[in-house]
């Protein structure tokens, strides 16, 4: 058996596949993107089909630049978007329709219906699942295409449906003999799996009406899922020994093993997750409560902030405003602008996540004076992220009584200085930033090698160093921001 680990990384945004050397090094990656299929109504679609493509496709790419053969591989790991589900045909293996993409809350009035029609499903909900009820999660977006899409309602009728998680359709698709299977990190954000037992939970499968036959079976975390050789790519198949959610696989490469420590993720949106340890903190500020993994044969709980749009700003200003070429150009943006304009920007697009779970507010440009120009908005969008993850680690301050004054950090917008530093600042802790960037796929990596019998520690965290930026901003400075995003919020949630 070979000394390399390969990485499947399937994001928001694209596919990346990498390869790790035995020392915990990078050998090499390749990333491709997918199409992002948005309606009239700003609904977002995956083709499930594609991301399949351009898993094999990315797999191809770096195994030929490494020079590698199946043989050099000792296994795979799968770190995936969350949230994200599909339906496909058990019999064709065929996606009935496309993905709904996570952050879309088309389920917006199935989960009103719900609560409506259920008195005290808010509660139900909450207690089992350990989640706020909300079209965020996959058990409302089944839910919606049971009564919306007739394919999917035939084959549920036929029995013949499969619901899953983009986990699940990759293994699925991947691995011989078409495996139907999930694991905890992924399996919990579905909204349907119970918290305390890690298996579906009947009372939530019939409060949103879904089928249990329709659903994967839940493996431990580093199970040996399947093998595969990647739809011919490879000459030999491979094991598939782990898959995780990326946010909970970038938890495990930052090396946040122990209870009380937190890292954030930036990506399209973000996750701010605490490492609970052997038991679930119920959360009462806006948080929720989830399984971080099944690890040899232990669960472990964390409590999470999610946020929906983080760096998804940065690309809004790119792609739809024009008003950047390149992120790289925002740092520059920042050092312009005028320290003193009052700007903030809520990039509530969708409706607001953790902690305020407002599904009606909308995206609000607020403060703005005759002085403010490109530079200050830039700078006011920009600074919205850091504003998002001071509000959810003050949540989990609340939550646990811990005082939080460490924070590790990884994804894109981490490369920005002036924006880590800011972060610094407003959250009142130390950023500890990765050197390295893909920490979803090292954490899928880490999990499996450590599966393979090829690493007994975390190989590639040890490998790779952090950036720190410690808080440097007066005290009464900081409150008076911090108090102008909040007045900023308040507007954008009143909406009556």
């Amino acid at each position: 058996m070979g000394g390399l680990i390969l990485a499947i990384d399937q994001s928001t945004q694209g596919t990346k596949a990498l390869l790790f050397e035995e020392d915990g090094s990078l050998l090499t990656k390749t990333s491709h993107p997918h199409t992002q299929y948005v309606d009239e109504r700003g609904w977002v679609e995956h083709d499930a089909e594609e991301v399949l493509r351009n898993v094999c496709s990315c797999v191809a790419a770096v195994m030929a630049d490494a020079g590698a053969t199946a043989e050099d591989i000792a296994a795979f790991g799968i770190s995936n978007q969350r949230e994200t589900c599909l339906a496909w045909d058990r019999t064709t293996g065929r996606p009935l329709a496309h993905a709904i993409v996570w952050q879309y809350g088309r389920a917006a009035a199935l989960c009103d219906e719900l609560e409506e029609a259920h008195p005290g499903a808010v509660e139900f909900v909450q207690g089992r699942s350990g989640l706020a009820l909300s079209p965020y999660f996959s058990a409302a977006k089944m839910s919606w295409m049971l009564k919306n899409v007739p394919a999917v309602a035939e084959a549920a009728k036929a029995g013949t449906l499969c619901f899953g998680t983009i986990d699940s359709w990759l293994a699925y698709s991947l691995c011989e003999g078409h495996p139907f299977v999930t694991e905890p990190s992924n399996a919990t954000r579905t909204q349907l799996l119970n918290l305390e037992t890690a298996q579906w939970d009947e009372g939530l499968l019939d409060l949103f009406g879904i089928p249990r036959a329709a659903l994967p079976k839940v493996l431990p975390s580093d199970a040996l899922f399947g093998v595969s050789d990647f739809n011919g790519t490879l000459s030999n198949p491979i094991p598939l020994h782990a898959m995780l959610g990326d946010s909970q696989a970038a938890l495990a490469a930052q090396d946040c093993l122990k209870p009380g420590q937190v890292k954030a993720t930036y990506g399209t949106g973000s996750s701010v997750m605490l490492m609970a340890g052997d038991a679930p903190i119920r959360n009462t500020h806006g948080l929720v409560s989830s399984i971080a993994w099944s690890l040899e044969g232990k669960l472990s709980y964390v409590l999470e902030g999610n946020l929906n749009y983080t760096g998804a700003v940065v690309t809004w200003l790119k792609d739809r405003v024009h008003m950047i070429q390149s992120p790289d150009e925002l740092e520059g943006l920042i050092r312009e602008a005028n320290p003193n304009d009052r700007s903030y920007f809520v990039p509530a697009f969708t409706g607001l996540g953790a902690p305020w779970w407002d599904s009606a507010a909308t995206g609000m440009l607020t403060g703005v004076t005759t002085l403010t120009g490109r530079a200050e908005i830039a700078k006011a969008c920009t600074e919205c992220i850091p504003y998002q993850i001071a509000d959810v680690l003050d949540a989990l301050r609340a939550d646990t009584g811990l005082a939080l004054e460490a924070l590790r950090a990884d994804g894109g917008v981490t490369k920005n200085a002036c924006l880590m530093q800011f972060q610094a600042d407003m959250a009142k802790a130390s950023v500890e930033v990765s050197k390295l960037a893909e920490l979803s796929a090292a954490g899928a990596a880490f999990v499996a090698g450590r599966a393979a019998d090829l690493w007994t520690t975390n190989a590639i965290h040890e490998r790779y160093g952090h950036e720190t930026y410690m808080p440097q901003m007066a005290d009464a400075m900081r409150k008076s921001k911090r108090a102008g995003w909040q007045a900023a919020l308040r507007q954008a949630c009143c909406h009556s």
